[in-house]
């Protein structure tokens, strides 16, 4: 994969449900449009592991691998799920990697050892190393899609620019 996506945990309603990450929930409904609008989707939706869906060049993690109270993991929680997301980022090598909210974002910049910690904004971009860059967007969770605080246009434009680093040379 050229692009790893990187949410904070399963939803409990989504992927404890459907065992496919975004799935079967509204965040999912979002990302997948978004995914299929930027054409690395076949398909606009992701309802069940076997609907269908390829994604193109992209794989989707978890900074957390259970659901937490609230969605707000304890630091202990992260840290008991780093070697997980630590092993994927190993074997996929991702050109870009796009942090779906702020959790996700400080998670991807501790396995760099980025210090001092670049602070989350939409759109902000951090060049880990040689090859890879980090990229925030706020989280598509109903907080953000339904307040506005996330809107279809500001997703699109993410992964556009997540597009052109990736696919780049």
């Amino acid at each position: 994969a050229k692009i790893l996506i990187v949410g904070l945990a399963p939803g409990a309603h989504g992927a404890n449900r459907t065992g496919r990450v975004f799935t079967g929930d509204s965040s999912g409904d979002w990302l997948y449009a978004a995914l299929y609008r930027a054409g690395l989707a076949n398909q606009p939706q992701s309802t069940s592991l076997d609907d269908g869906l390829v994604l193109n060049d992209v794989y989707i993690s978890m900074s957390a691998r259970c659901v937490p109270p609230q969605n707000k993991p304890e630091r202990q929680e992260l840290l008991n799920c780093e070697g997980f997301l630590r092993d994927e980022l190993k074997v996929l090598k991702p050109r870009v990697i796009l942090a779906l909210g702020a959790i996700a974002w400080n998670r991807v910049q501790d396995l760099h050892g980025v210090k001092p910690r670049k602070k989350f904004s939409h759109g902000a971009e951090l060049k880990l190393d040689q090859q890879t860059t980090l990229i925030a967007s706020y989280h598509v969770s109903q907080h953000n899609t339904f307040t506005g605080r996330l809107t279809e246009e500001m997703l699109d434009d993410v992964f556009a620019r997540a597009k052109t680093i990736a696919f780049a040379g």
